[in-house]
């Protein structure tokens, strides 16, 4: 049978923050569709068990706020299985604070984590597509990247978001012409490590179901056809777009 528009069999795939949440299930989807899996994140032990539980992962320890592991798990990627056809953008990080007392250290570790180790794996990723195999570059960026997080104070995540949105359109216009898509996924609220309790406890879920048109968060396997969709050829034509996955509260 021939492959559709949506395999991504024998593509190597990197995932950074794969230990847990959303990047977690995006590095089970790709390898489970056939993809060569690089799990990067700072925790060895859950790495070490996500590839135990799923064929076709392979870990690596990386902290994406330092250059030279970034550098390192492309490397290990390249020697591994071969230059990265696919990279997921996934790692990233908040701080709930008001603007006005927020440590400008704490600011800046935000920016530094969600935008430039996005900045500086894509290009580095990118080098090795540029006349080679071509790929996609897959943004994690968030709803926030486009609406403000109020009542929640989050001005360095909503800041660096944002500004992952831009990055996203100005690589996927330069990169165009070299066989690389960058594109971006913007989800709403999903369950993970960052929302927290936002999503369970009961008072927050009452307001998310308040303000969300579909009237609840999201599932994490409501992401898995848009992230194929911009990691395979099914998007051969779309670059520097993001796509919210919200529920419809961006739409209000």
């Amino acid at each position: 049978m021939a492959a559709g528009p949506f395999d991504v069999s024998g593509r190597v795939a990197i995932v950074t923050g794969a230990s847990s949440g959303l990047g977690r299930r995006f590095a089970r989807v790709l390898a489970e569709e056939g993809a060569h899996v690089v799990a990067a994140a700072r925790r060895a032990d859950r790495l070490e068990s996500l590839a135990a539980e799923v064929d076709g992962i392979t870990p690596c320890v990386t902290d994406v706020g330092s250059d030279e592991d970034l550098a390192r798990l492309v490397a290990f990627t390249k020697e591994t299985h071969g230059a990265p056809t696919i990279v997921i953008n996934n790692a990233g990080i908040t701080n709930i604070s008001a603007a006005e007392d927020e440590a400008p250290t704490d600011f800046r570790r935000v920016v530094d984590i969600n935008l430039n180790a996005v900045f500086v794996l894509s290009q580095l990723a990118a080098r090795e597509m540029i006349g080679g195999d071509g790929g996609s570059i897959v943004n994690i960026a968030s709803m926030l990247g486009t609406v403000a997080s109020a009542p929640i104070n989050q001005a360095s995540y909503c800041a660096s978001k944002g500004a992952v949105v831009n990055l996203t359109r100005e690589l996927g216009a330069q990169w165009a012409r070299k066989g690389v898509r960058v594109n971006a996924v913007a989800p709403g609220f999903f369950a993970s490590e960052m929302t927290g309790d936002a999503v369970t406890e009961e008072s927050s879920v009452k307001f998310l179901r308040r303000n969300t048109p579909m009237g609840r968060v999201g599932e994490a396997h409501e992401l898995d056809g848009v992230l194929l969709f911009l990691a395979s050829d099914a998007s051969s034509f779309v670059t520097g777009q993001t796509i919210a996955v919200d529920g419809g509260w961006t739409a209000r």
